[in-house]
């Protein structure tokens, strides 16, 4: 059974939530015909690589249009 984009999206978020490797409380997540849009900010590269392939793991999940920015939200310009 297909998943809804609503429930990707709590999906992911909750996968986001227990990687340990990200810091989910800054990060997007919307979800449009299974393509999980990531929005937001990361503290570093790893971060962001981590969140992506967290969202990888999630079944029904069939692509990743990531809009993660690296750094703080501080330095906004």
């Amino acid at each position: 059974m297909k998943k809804t984009d609503s429930q990707l999206q709590h999906d992911v978020m909750a996968e986001l939530e227990w990687e340990p490797a990200v810091d989910h409380a800054d990060i997007g997540v919307a979800v449009t015909d299974g393509v999980v849009t990531l929005s937001g900010y990361v503290k570093s590269c790893p971060e962001k690589a981590a969140a992506e392939k967290a969202t990888l793991r999630v079944a029904g999940v069939r692509a990743i249009a990531e809009e993660i920015k690296v750094g703080s939200q501080d330095r906004r310009s």
